[in-house]
């Protein structure tokens, strides 16, 4: 049910072309996944999430265990029936929210002892307990129970964070035995060479059916993140899918991909719509702003989704000033359908050999510079 192979190879980087086959349709690597916390993406409906051309998206074990409830999702008859979503499904194991979100966390060998962020309540999260909600949900690829720390963290933060997600992961590969599921470990490390090194021989001891890199996106520079990548990447199988968690700037997906991931996610295409702004061939254009007033050009001149064929920047900008949940609507359709198609760039890019002609080009009219950096 859950097959990774490799079609094409760049021999100018270690781009690669993949299909990844899971029980809810074969999907084409590079990939950037929307997404939908909370069994949805926000202002999408699953049909036009279809009509983009997404073919996988993530949701999130925290929010889903706080509400509605797992128990809640399997009765439904698991995640895909629930939000009648039709093609593969990715659940982020939590650990992030846990961290991040979570009022007080207090972190032990065993667990994670946290009080939600809605209410306060208090919670449990062990590496055997996030597995059997993850299995509820019945995702096609569930992520591992990992420590994920910000940046900057201390060395001995960072051992200890590490060292934990070895044998949380270990914990996770035991009770997990959903068969149609295929499970992912993350490597941890921060940006400590050793660590990151030392997270992945460890892993990959383990044989996952894919590897995630996490804990990256969380402050730290790009040139260092690159840098991580650099020395973590080559050390994960060829053979088996890699994944950038929470990268999705127009950027770092094309600085990614150069670097041998086959999956991204983030919540910036949707995040910054909902403020207005759209990504476009000529760079980001804030809406809002009040010499869009009476430009009656479409967002992007070069795009074919809906939004820039039937709509004007001072439509768009009229409804986001209104309020009107349409103009979030149709700028996040925009911003997802536009690194859906860069994405197909880049993968026609590597298979005609052009990929650094074809980044520089994109950099420079998104970025106004052939090494552009930003959103």
């Amino acid at each position: 049910m859950f097959e990774f192979t490799i079609v094409h190879k760049s021999t100018e980087h270690r781009g690669r072309i993949g299909k990844l086959k899971t029980p809810h349709g074969e999907l084409t690597t590079p990939v950037f996944m929307p997404v939908g916390t909370q069994a949805t993406v926000k202002t999408m409906s699953p049909e036009q999430l279809q009509a983009l051309g997404a073919s996988i998206i993530l949701s999130n074990t925290y929010h889903l265990y706080l509400r509605p409830g797992h128990e809640v999702v399997r009765e439904a008859g698991g995640l895909h029936a629930f939000m009648n979503w039709p093609g593969a499904i990715l659940t982020d194991s939590g650990g992030f929210q846990v961290f991040s979100l979570a009022k007080l966390n207090q972190v032990s060998d065993e667990g994670v002892l946290f009080r939600s962020h809605l209410d306060g309540s208090a919670h449990f999260f062990t590496p055997e307990k996030v597995m059997e909600i993850e299995m509820a949900l019945g995702a096609d690829i569930a992520m591992a129970f990992d420590v994920c720390l910000p940046y900057p963290s201390t060395y001995e933060e960072a051992a200890l964070a590490q060292a934990r997600t070895t044998q949380w992961a270990a914990r996770c590969r035991e009770r997990h035995d959903r068969a149609d599921q295929a499970l992912f470990g993350i490597v941890q490390g921060v940006t400590f060479r050793d660590l990151r090194e030392k997270s992945a021989r460890e892993l990959v001891a383990m044989d996952f059916p894919g590897y995630a890199v996490g804990g990256l996106s969380v402050g730290e520079p790009k040139a260092l993140m690159y840098e991580v990548l650099d020395y973590t990447v080559p050390l994960l199988p060829e053979n088996k899918p890699r994944y950038l968690m929470g990268v999705g700037s127009p950027d770092a997906l094309w600085e990614g991909v150069a670097r041998g991931i086959d999956m991204f996610d983030c919540v910036l295409p949707t995040r910054i719509a909902r403020n207005g702004t759209a990504m476009t061939s000529r760079g980001r254009v804030v809406v809002r702003n009040a010499k869009y007033a009476r430009d009656f050009s479409p967002l992007d001149p070069e795009c074919t989704c809906p939004t820039c064929r039937q709509y004007t920047r001072a439509y768009l900008r009229h409804l986001i000033h209104a309020g009107e949940i349409l103009g979030l609507m149709l700028i996040t359709y925009h911003n997802l359908y536009f690194l859906t198609r860069m994405m197909e760039k880049i993968r026609e890019s590597i298979q005609q050999g052009t990929f650094y002609e074809a980044k520089e080009a994109f950099f420079t009219a998104y970025y106004g510079k052939a090494d552009g950096e930003g959103f």
